[in-house]
């Protein structure tokens, strides 16, 4: 049973949150884009089989939380930490997919204090990453739509409004994913777009802009899980990610894409209940 709450912060916004209550172990699911912040169905039997509760939030702008616009990656510590606090978890692990991904690794860098690990999944490197070529292996489509927000919110705004297609090119692996358990997304992928672009877009510039920490100052172990057929994030951001994070395991599954290396993520739970 998942309970949702609306958490005032001080600056008069609002944060939606999720939480399933049970297990001993909290871990904080950040959620990709576009999403809403329901935690992950399809992952809820493992979590519950190792004592681990779900919590996780609409990110500001998605949902029913507040826009945020100029919003940065560190930004999701202060909502994470803030989710935490009116729950009453002092310490607790953070788990994200794709987008998710930095706002988790966000969380182990400026909460060294709380978080126990830190799970990313598909996740994206800084786009200031030295010696990585960022969008080299991404789809194109892809890297139109995050050279737009590259040029400014107004670009960025005008592409979203141009009604252009994007084409995320799944392998046959993800497709396979979406028609089993991990339909799921269609629920949480569904009403973030209906609600327009405008999350989506200080999600972009965030991604593109300094993410305001070095993925480096995270101390709590990392797991990094990537599929190398995956064209939304390629690989090679992971394998960065890998060597600039010192407590960081690398995972690469050869026949995964973006959406199907989530089918490894019950083992990535496992992980996490055994370091946190």
């Amino acid at each position: 049973m998942v309970t949702e709450i609306d958490i005032d912060l001080p600056d008069g916004r609002t944060l939606h949150a999720y939480d399933t209550g049970a297990g001993d172990l909290a871990v904080i699911w950040h959620h990709g884009t576009p999403n809403v912040g329901a935690p992950p169905a399809p992952l809820f039997a493992a979590a519950e089989r190792l004592g681990l509760r779900w919590v996780s939030y609409d990110r500001p702008g998605y949902g029913r939380s507040t826009p945020d616009p100029g919003r940065d990656v560190a930004s999701a510590a202060g909502c994470a930490a803030s989710v935490a606090d009116a729950l009453g978890i002092d310490r607790f692990a953070v788990f994200g997919h794709s987008g998710g991904g930095p706002h988790a690794l966000a969380c182990g860098a400026l909460l060294p204090q709380r978080v126990l690990g830190v799970v990313s999944v598909a996740g994206l490197a800084p786009r200031d990453a030295d010696g990585l070529d960022w969008f080299a292996g991404m789809a194109a489509s892809g890297v139109a739509s995050l050279r737009a927000a590259e040029a400014g919110r107004a670009v960025k705004e005008r592409f979203e409004a141009s009604s252009v297609v994007y084409d995320p090119e799944f392998t046959e692996a993800d497709l396979a994913a979406l028609t089993g358990d991990w339909s799921w997304f269609n629920d949480v992928v569904g009403p973030a777009v209906q609600a327009g672009p405008a999350a989506l877009i200080d999600d972009d510039l965030a991604y593109v802009g300094p993410w305001g920490f070095d993925p480096a100052d995270v101390t709590a172990p990392v797991l990094l899980l990537h599929g190398r057929r995956d064209r939304v994030v390629p690989s090679s951001h992971a394998e960065w990610l890998a060597r600039r994070c010192a407590a960081a395991e690398l995972r690469l599954s050869p026949d995964d894409g973006h959406i199907s290396i989530v089918t490894s993520a019950p083992s990535a739970l496992d992980w996490l209940r055994e370091r946190a």
